[in-house]
């Protein structure tokens, strides 16, 4: 069961995203609010604004 929720992306999984990436923690919330679940092309916006 998929289930799609529209609800914040806990600040764990933010962090984790944001030093993953090295990114800012603001710019990772942005990425994973306008992505959700999608980690390939979250991923690939992270890696964008890093480079």
């Amino acid at each position: 069961m998929s289930e799609k929720t529209t609800a914040a992306t806990p600040l764990n999984d933010v962090k984790a995203f944001a030093k993953k990436h090295r990114i800012e923690i603001e710019d990772a919330q942005k990425i994973l609010d306008q992505y959700g679940d999608d980690r390939k092309n979250a991923d690939k916006a992270a890696r964008r604004i890093a480079a």
